[in-house]
Parts: C-alpha cells; sequence; structure tokens
C-alpha cells in the first residue's frame, strides 16, 4: 500500500472529465424527440397540468438527460475508483462478469460491483449481482490456488447504508466505499473539489448546445401534437401507446 497525493488524483480528475462532458454533449445532438416521447409517461406529465409546447419539451427532456448523465457520471466514478485503487492496493479492471474491480489486501481477493448510488436497482438487479459474485468466486478458486478467501463488495460512490453486511456481500457506500478502496477516511470530501474543473465552461457550452435542441423539439413538438396552439394530449398518449 503507498500513499496516493492529492495532486495525483487532480491530474486524472482533469484528463479525463473531458470525456465526460464530451458524452453529455454526444448523447445530446443524438437525441430525437419522438423517442423521448415514447419512453415517458405522457399521463404523469397531463397530471401536472403542463399547457405550453416548451414546457412540456423540456420535462421530457430533463428528465431523458438526467438519467442519461447519472449513467455517464457513473461510469467517471467507477474509473476514477479503479484508478485510485490501483494506484494504492495494486486494484485492477476486472474482466469477470458484472464485476468491476478486483484487489487484493493481507491474502484477501476482494471483487467489487461498482454503483452510482445506493438505490441503483430493483430485487432482481441485486440479485443478478449476487449471481454475479457467486460465479466469480468460483472462477477464481479454480483458477488461483493462492488466493484462499473472498469478499464480495457493492460499492456506491455516494450515499449511505449503516447495515452493510448482507450476508454473503457487504454494501459500502459513500465514505465507506472510498475508505475501503484507498485507506483515507477523507477521500469521499477530497475527490469533490477537482470535479469542478472548468465545469463553468463546459456547462456554459452544454447550455447552448441544450438551448438549441430545446428550441428544435418545441418547434417539432407544436407542429406534430398541438392544434391552434393546444396540446392535443389524446394525439400525444395514442402516438407513445396505442397498439400498431
Amino acid at each position: 500500500m503507498r500513499a496516493l497525493k492529492r495532486d495525483e488524483i487532480t491530474f486524472y480528475v482533469e484528463k479525463n472529465i473531458g470525456e465526460f462532458h464530451n458524452k453529455r454533449f454526444s448523447s445530446l445532438e443524438k437525441l430525437q424527440l419522438k423517442k423521448i416521447l415514447k419512453r415517458k409517461n405522457p399521463y404523469l406529465f397531463r397530471a401536472k397540468n403542463i399547457l405550453t409546447s416548451q414546457d412540456l419539451v423540456k420535462t421530457f427532456l430533463d428528465a431523458h438527460l438526467s438519467s442519461q448523465e447519472e449513467t455517464l457520471f457513473g461510469d467517471f466514478l467507477e474509473g476514477l475508483a479503479i484508478f485510485i485503487c490501483s494506484n494504492i492496493y495494486g486494484g485492477w479492471k476486472s474482466t469477470a462478469e458484472g464485476i468491476d474491480l478486483e484487489f487484493d489486501v493481507a491474502g484477501t481477493r476482494n471483487i467489487l460491483s461498482i454503483k452510482s448510488g445506493p438505490n441503483w436497482g430493483n430485487s432482481r438487479q441485486v440479485a443478478k449481482m449476487r449471481e454475479d459474485f457467486n460465479r466469480a468466486k468460483r472462477i477464481l478458486r479454480t483458477s488461483s490456488s493462492a488466493i484462499k478467501t473472498f469478499q464480495a463488495v457493492n460499492g456506491c460512490c455516494y450515499g449511505i447504508d449503516n447495515k452493510p453486511d448482507k450476508g454473503d456481500y457487504f454494501k459500502y457506500c459513500g465514505q465507506q466505499f472510498w475508505y475501503f478502496i484507498s485507506g483515507n477516511d477523507k477521500l469521499f470530501v477530497e475527490i469533490i473539489e477537482p470535479l469542478g474543473h472548468k465545469a463553468k465552461i463546459w456547462n456554459g457550452e452544454f447550455l447552448k448546445s441544450y438551448s438549441r435542441i430545446l428550441n428544435l423539439f418545441t418547434q417539432e413538438f407544436s407542429s406534430e401534437f398541438c392544434d391552434d396552439g393546444v396540446i392535443n394530449w389524446e394525439k400525444l398518449v395514442r402516438f407513445n401507446s396505442a397498439r400498431k
């Protein structure tokens, strides 16, 4: 185990945060209004009494982008976690299905499935993660006789879980997760500052692109789903839900 300097983390973040922002741009530019309308719940937005095309389109667009960004930033944080662990414990990106990170400490092989936050999945998805953990353990036992013990961990980049012991795996969230992969109890707050690297510039450019897409989508929606300036909810629901 070696100490990882804060400057090294800052350098990694500043070098790689642009990829997250570029993926945001790319995702935004590839959007198609009708695909978004197919995926969102029109009944919910009707119940909220949204009356203008721009308000409705903005609500659809923001909901879509929020879920996209959570996934994209989760990928970035996973990469950051692997970078930190590789420099401190010699960890590596796992090739096992459903496993993101592996590292050894005191003769124990730690296998991690990394998620953004604690409320990441339903019972079926959690069961799938358990299957991935068990399969990885079986494979490792047959391929690495030097490793005698294994620990499965669901690592969550933010949040809190006050009952981390789940029986066949541990769930470490937020401070506990970052400490587990680094040995640094303050890491969870130390990484927040470099994440803001050029954020104002990146988000200014994103806002320009976002505003253009919003205006284009509003124009398209008004043309397709408005009658004399009034949203035609029946037409929208038919487009969203009618059987072919």
